[in-house]
């Protein structure tokens, strides 16, 4: 029973840092004027929410109840999304992709830990390991985007 309590509470972390990078994703989407750079974010919120719905699924496995609405408190941590509140309100694709970038190495974290634990999370190992390597080619991407819009502003 304690570690379906572990788990359940290490899902709903892990849910919570999915949804608030959803929200993240979402308010840079309505934000940038890019269409590339809008389909890019629209395309991550919809992962993140895909995933939030995945591990929703093993929490109620494990005798849990997730309502999966929205990020949490520790989610807050995350909500270094809404550093991408300044970044919005500039409207600065390079401080938008910048905060992505913190929100997502942020996720990773979370994620590490969660994996670190591998027996307790035996049943959803690969699950984790998963969209933990698509959170990262996520964060590759944005990297990679924002390196490419500097070097634009460098010209």
């Amino acid at each position: 029973m304690e570690n379906n309590n572990e788990i359940i509470s290490d899902l709903k972390g892990l849910i919570n840092i999915l949804n608030d990078g959803k929200e993240g994703y979402d308010s840079a989407a309505e934000t940038t004027d890019s269409p590339e750079l809008k389909s890019l974010f629209t395309g991550f919120a919809k992962q993140r929410e895909a995933y939030a719905n995945e591990l929703t699924a093993h929490i109620t496995q494990h005798g849990g109840h997730s309502e999966n609405e929205s990020g949490g408190i520790l989610g807050a941590l995350h909500r270094t999304w809404i550093d991408i509140k300044q970044a919005l309100s500039s409207k600065d694709d390079i401080a938008i992709l910048s905060a992505i970038e913190t929100g997502e190495k942020a996720a990773i974290e979370k994620f590490d830990a969660a994996l670190d634990d591998q027996a307790i999370h035996a049943d959803h190992i690969e699950l984790l390991q998963k969209q933990r390597t698509a959170i990262r080619e996520a964060l590759n991407e944005i990297e990679t985007y924002r390196g490419r819009l500097e070097g634009l502003n460098n010209l």
